[in-house]
């Protein structure tokens, strides 16, 4: 089992696949910085699409040899994201990873009905695993970046990204904590509602290969004394590997606090599309983004 993101990042070092990323306006030191460590690592090959003076500016600033490089010039962001995302729906890259360009035109990139990445019907999440300190194991969050007030359907989708994820790291039962300000199911609380079925559905095998309960506090999903004092009776037993949250404004605010205040780190990515989809905030460290493209090179690798 894959216990930390560095562990992470050497089983793919170890495993002999490499996979090729196109990235979107590419001229940004941290991300050229962590490509740098992946390409020298042997488990990818960088295509990076953007203006040519800048990318090799941002090589020189984090010491990277442009040579490593593929460089394909771009005139602007918009056309950057349509080609990173081309190269990558033809086969040419198997990753397609957001530089500079803005989220709003790279994600409309990748979700163009015609030439995008997203099939049609299916539901485009976030799921990031979050190594913090605090917590005695990694933790995988949804959704922090993508669906604003997901419904049950948008809810289930991202329960069964953030399950396959964790099995892929060989957590072979991950327990998914439905997350809410108590244990509570409340008509004042809709999204209670919707964990109750969820519940149900998790019961029946219909989000398979996990154990899940909700509604649940965080001290409920990750302190056993916390489970011990409230006298709840969860599967949980305050030892989550995975939580859902039930909206973007409360999950965004939580991991930036654990990257903020708990020096955590993270690798995260887009599920739901036919390739994987690196997004990053442009303010992740170099080291965060690298663990991204080690984690998109572990989910490329079985599809």
């Amino acid at each position: 089992m894959i216990t930390s993101l560095r562990q992470m990042a050497d089983t793919v070092r170890l495993s002999g696949v490499k996979k090729r990323i196109a990235v979107a306006w590419a001229q940004d030191p941290n991300t050229v910085g962590s490509l740098k460590r992946a390409v020298a690592e042997g488990f990818a090959e960088a295509i990076m699409i953007g203006r040519r003076e800048q990318i090799l500016a941002a090589c020189s600033e984090s010491g990277a040899d442009p040579g490593r490089f593929k460089l394909v010039e771009s005139a602007d962001e918009k056309s950057s994201a349509e080609m990173a995302v081309s190269m990558t729906r033809s086969g040419e890259a198997d990753i397609v990873m957001k530089g500079l360009v803005g989220t709003d035109k790279f994600l409309r990139a990748v979700m163009d009905k015609e030439k995008g990445l997203l099939p049609p019907g299916a539901v485009m999440s976030y799921v990031c695993a979050v190594e913090v300190p605090a917590y005695h194991k990694l933790l995988f969050l949804t959704d922090t970046a993508v669906i604003p007030f997901p419904d049950l359907g948008q809810k289930v989708a991202m329960a069964r990204y953030a399950v396959d994820m964790a099995h892929r790291f060989g957590i072979e039962k991950p327990r998914v904590a439905l997350i809410a300000a108590s244990e509570k199911v409340s008509d004042h609380f809709p999204n209670t509602l919707d964990y109750s079925v969820m519940c149900r559905m998790a019961e029946n095998g219909q989000i398979p290969g996990c154990i899940m309960d909700g509604p649940v506090d965080l001290f409920l999903a990750c302190d056993p004394e916390s489970v011990r004092i409230k006298g709840v009776d969860t599967p949980l037993d305050g030892d989550a590997d995975i939580l859902l949250f039930p909206s973007l404004e409360a999950c965004n605010p939580f991991y930036k606090g654990l990257m903020l205040f708990g020096g955590g780190e993270l690798a995260g990515m887009i599920c739901g599309t036919v390739k994987p989809v690196v997004v990053m905030s442009r303010s992740e460290s170099e080291l965060s983004k690298y663990y991204c493209v080690a984690l998109s090179c572990l989910m490329a690798s079985q599809k």
